[in-house]
């Protein structure tokens, strides 16, 4: 059984590790898409602060994951066609876009799975970013005496 589940996988935190894990425990072969900068910067307001190829690094040195794939395009489709995906791992925050339809009904008609997970609530790469902005801008008006 090939497992697929995609996403940034910015800032790589144990929110992610978690969700790859769990995506192991599923099937035999796990594989990882990783959204390059220009499918993140379609539906976030940022792009990456980790670039692509350390991202897919990093992903790859995990022993949950058999393989990572980086993806240029918002289309999901082709991907599981490829690798014959088993089943598809979606995130919460899933939604009905146009491409999230056409790669739910190509995996219907194929007799394949989609598994919907919900993320940590502990940790996100956005919770992380905005503690790193807080705390630069802690104390960022405070004089300093120098004797």
């Amino acid at each position: 059984m090939l497992v697929y589940t995609v996403g940034t996988f910015d800032l790589l935190h144990v929110g992610h590790l978690d969700l790859l894990e769990y995506c192991k425990t599923l099937g035999d072969t796990l594989v990882v898409g990783v959204a390059s900068d220009k499918v993140v910067k379609s539906y976030k307001p940022n792009v990456p602060v980790i670039p692509l190829d350390q991202r897919i690094e990093m992903l790859k040195a995990l022993k949950c994951v058999d393989d990572v794939r980086a993806y240029h395009e918002l289309d999901y489709v082709s991907a599981c066609k490829e690798l014959d995906v088993d089943i598809f791992v979606i995130g919460e925050d899933w939604g009905d876009k146009a491409y999230n339809i056409a790669v739910e009904k190509y995996l219907k008609s194929n007799g394949k799975k989609i598994v919907q997970v919900s993320y940590n609530p502990l940790t996100s790469s956005t919770k992380i970013k905005q503690n790193v902005i807080a705390q630069s801008h802690k104390g960022k008006f405070m004089a300093h005496t120098i004797d």
